[in-house]
């Protein structure tokens, strides 16, 4: 027996999540009742997150259209133009080969930076406005309802195959960690990449480790950087200094794993020291402030992006290496890519967590996916390595793409999102 009813109901209350049930609410007018549960929700806002994110424009065109981007547009800094170099830690020169001008339009960055915590604070609030229903809770199980047969459990045990009932599931039952069974259209998994729902309900995913970790920091330095984005490529992986508002920068910093590991354990002084040697003194001094974390890196990516009534958004449907700053752009896209196929139907009087939908949905995000996949691995195998023959091929084509402005145009849209059929929330209009 459920407890109650709602038409959508999502697991994981971070980015993805929060903007996915924002968007749906504001698509249809409120029209759709929607549930967000999440056991981490008031915890990680209580957190004094010092991450930071890059924000590309087709994702900010999506705040600006949900109503969050004017709540944090002052504490985001534009990227105003970008640097690439390629070279050795010991080396005393390190080339610029391949720059880009920060705009994808007259006026428009292609990227912003912005700490975390001030965008969860804003997705939040416009959450709770907009009349998403917010809940303290895990998804312990859920199993799809069935006009006619049995139901069919997607839990931690799966059923006989001559249990499982042939007709179309009318609804997903989904039982929250506090006892509770909400009965609802569609359940949408946005509860990380160790998704429990998408282990639950038996989809694989295929990757690999890379046995590196990213290293995050933030630093203070002398000077105003200008809103210039760095990305030093360094055997080990790309040292990437992001500006932050003020005379601040995050840095994401790639080493293999048990190197990661020891430099994040070293006292403050030789910590320092390390990240002196990587950073360079272009901006004066500089002083490490706040936590440093090392997080391991992958490439993973989900077999199905959906389920019987069920969807995969964000990092539950894939993980990339940060090489190119796409993780939560990526799953951005996935949001108003789901948004849109919901609103659609739901307009149309079609069954929001059909076949049909959920179809369309993957199709739409499956090949997006699996490029920008591939290409980061690409990157990352390309630069992360210590082969001079392959230094030697990666600095000519950067070379070439330096000077060819219709590539670089290209380029600069395609980190921003803009490639390609876009959904329209990512065009920053209104479902």
């Amino acid at each position: 027996m459920t407890d109650r009813r709602a038409d959508v109901l999502i697991a994981g209350g971070g980015f993805a999540g929060l903007a996915l049930a924002v968007a749906l609410r504001q698509g249809l007018h409120g029209q759709l009742s929607v549930v967000l549960a999440d056991p981490a929700l008031e915890k990680s806002l209580a957190v004094n997150d010092a991450r930071a994110s890059a924000i590309a424009a087709a994702a900010r065109r999506l705040f600006e259209a949900i109503g969050v981007w004017e709540r944090v547009a002052g504490e985001a800094q534009p990227i105003l133009d970008m640097a690439v170099t390629d070279s050795r830690l010991q080396d005393v020169v390190r080339p610029t080969f391949l720059t880009f001008a920060g705009e994808v339009e007259p006026g428009e960055p292609f990227a912003h930076m912005i700490e975390n915590r001030f965008l969860l604070h804003a997705l939040t609030e416009r959450a709770r406005a907009d009349g998403v229903e917010l809940r303290t809770a895990a998804v312990a199980d859920f199993e799809v309802s069935r006009s006619r047969g049995r139901a069919v459990s997607q839990g931690l045990s799966r059923p006989d195959e001559d249990a499982i009932a042939t007709t179309p599931g009318d609804r997903i039952d989904v039982r929250l960690s506090g006892g509770e069974t909400i009965s609802a259209r569609l359940l949408v998994a946005a509860d990380g990449a160790r998704s429990a729902i998408r282990e639950r309900a038996g989809i694989a995913c295929i990757g690999w480790d890379y046995g590196q970790s990213g290293i995050v920091t933030t630093v203070n330095h002398e000077r105003d950087h200008g809103g210039r984005a760095e990305e030093h490529f360094l055997p080990a992986g790309p040292f990437a200094i992001l500006p932050l508002k003020g005379r601040r920068c995050s840095i994401v910093w790639t080493e293999a794993t048990a190197e990661a590991t020891r430099i994040v354990a070293l006292p403050d002084r030789e910590f320092h020291a390390e990240l002196e040697r990587r950073f360079g003194l272009k901006l004066g001094e500089i002083e490490p402030v706040g936590p440093r974390r090392a997080y391991p890196l992958g490439l993973w990516v989900a077999r199905s992006f959906v389920g019987e009534r069920l969807a995969l958004v964000g990092d539950a449907a894939h993980v990339i290496h940060p090489i190119a700053g796409q993780g939560l752009n990526l799953g951005l896209r996935d949001v108003a890519a789901l948004a849109e196929a919901v609103a659609d139907a739901a307009r149309l009087g079609l069954d929001i967590g059909g076949a049909s939908v959920l179809d369309r949905y993957q199709r739409w995000r499956r090949f997006d996916t699996m490029t920008m996949g591939v290409a980061t691995d690409g990157l990352n195998r390309l630069f992360s390595n210590r082969s001079d023959v392959l230094r030697l091929v990666r600095d000519v084509g950067l070379g070439l793409v330096e000077r060819m402005p219709p590539l670089k145009r290209f380029f600069i849209r395609e980190a921003a999102g803009l490639t390609g059929e876009v959904p329209r929330l990512l065009r920053g209009e209104a479902l």
